[in-house]
């Protein structure tokens, strides 16, 4: 069962009574986001600490009450979610928050947290009756898809830009999806999503269209919460693209606070990069959202035309969080500190969380005793060739000039000097 009771449009506000099928406010057509509304006074008989202390399901199906899913059964699916939530070892210290959490959400089934919005739409899809599900997307999600699908024999269509790195599109492939590059933007290919979706009757996994994606992505705030024992949370981190992703970080936390299992909902701080900002130039000059060029290496959130632009600003705006932009130097800094320091390679996008806690910081707006969370979103072997182009790897050296070295008694980091030397000079 779910407890879902309506269905809120972002843009009229009329609450219309929950379906399973209704992706779009009636009277508003394409541009009504809708929001899932709850009975949290009857979810909360089952929905308790108890629940979750007699809940030994290592999935993010444990959380079932708290979405719109019907039924399920988890040894049928991809083990998605339980993420672990790593306290800091190393950074913590160098920045001097000793409260410091970095939520790995790349060790998901298909390596980002994009699993936990395409297991919802693989198993709505079931539920509707659906055979094929379909998608736009710049990787995450489309490979997320492809995997879910496959799990569940149901048939993936993906349409992805061409700037789509070759990591993902890769996964997509041997997932067994159609994939289709579009030669343009984020934005032309979603529009082609959009019409194709419409005209054969394919299920829409699309994030900023289908309302049970957030229900999905908030599962990953969900285990945050009662990974620290739902203790109170000062500050999350979490990088944007669409926006769904960081509404689903703020659903969560707002569920579990009309459930009285934590205090307050945390302040969200929504990332992007200064090469594409929308939501962040919204937020500065408090207005609507206008469309901006995607220039970052960080494609995961190179979104210049966010599709949830409502859900993306509340989540900041209720949460009285802010909006901050880093530079592509900044996030490639940021995704190098968080590897060689604590051990999790993140793509571009996945650090810029961090990269943003980093500017935060400096600006006074975390204090020191704040309990932070900075949600790393995507593995970094998704795009291996931006990481590999900034990382200046080291060229291969003759092995007996490595053997004279270490007969010779030469100290090691002077073979290293010798090495870089001779990858300078050719």
């Amino acid at each position: 069962m779910t407890y879902a009771t309506g269905l809120l449009c972002t843009i009229c506000g009329k609450t219309h009574p929950y379906r399973d099928d209704l992706m779009t406010c009636p009277d508003c057509k394409e541009q009504g986001i809708l929001d899932v509304r709850y009975d949290y006074q009857r979810m909360s008989e089952v929905v308790n600490r108890a629940y979750f202390q007699q809940n030994t399901l290592r999935h993010m199906l444990r959380y079932q009450p708290l979405m719109t899913i019907a039924s399920y059964d988890a040894q049928t699916t991809l083990q998605v979610g339980w993420t672990p939530l790593y306290r800091s070892t190393s950074l913590s210290k160098e920045l001097g928050l000793p409260h410091l959490y970095f939520k790995d959400e790349g060790v998901n089934p298909t390596a980002s947290l994009k699993d936990r919005a395409s297991l919802v739409a693989c198993l709505k899809a079931i539920e509707g009756g659906h055979r094929t599900i379909c998608c736009s997307s710049t990787g995450n999600a489309a490979s997320s898809l492809a995997g879910n699908a496959a799990k569940l024999n149901l048939n993936s269509v993906i349409f992805v830009p061409g700037r789509s790195p070759l990591g993902k599109q890769a996964q997509m492939l041997a997932f067994g999806a159609d994939v289709i590059p579009v030669d343009a933007d984020y934005n032309t290919t979603y529009e082609t999503s959009k019409q194709f979706i419409d005209a054969y009757g394919w299920y829409n996994r699309n994030a900023a269209i289908n309302p049970h994606l957030v229900e999905g992505k908030k599962t990953v705030a969900l285990e945050i919460a009662e990974q620290l024992d739902f203790q109170p949370i000062h500050a999350v981190f979490v990088s944007v693209g669409d926006g769904c992703t960081i509404y689903g970080v703020y659903k969560g936390f707002f569920d579990l606070w009309n459930l009285g299992l934590i205090e307050y909902i945390p302040q969200i701080y929504g990332v992007q990069s200064s090469g594409c900002a929308p939501f962040v130039e919204a937020y500065q000059d408090d207005r609507e959202l206008r469309p901006v060029a995607e220039s970052t290496l960080a494609d995961s959130i190179a979104v210049g035309v966010p599709r949830n632009p409502v859900k993306g600003m509340w989540a900041v705006t209720k949460s009285n969080g802010r909006y901050l932009a880093v530079s592509d130097e900044d996030i490639l800094a940021a995704q190098r500190e968080m590897a060689a320091t604590e051990g999790l390679f993140c793509e571009p996008a996945g650090a810029t969380g961090y990269a943003g806690l980093k500017q935060a910081l400096k600006q006074g707006w975390i204090d020191r005793d704040d309990r932070v969370v900075v949600i790393a979103t995507g593995n970094g072997l998704k795009d291996t060739k931006t990481f590999l182009a900034h990382a200046n790897p080291r060229s291969a050296i003759d092995p007996d000039q490595l053997h004279r070295h270490m007969q010779a008694d030469v100290p090691f980091e002077t073979i290293l000097q010798d090495i870089d030397r001779r990858g300078e000079s050719s």
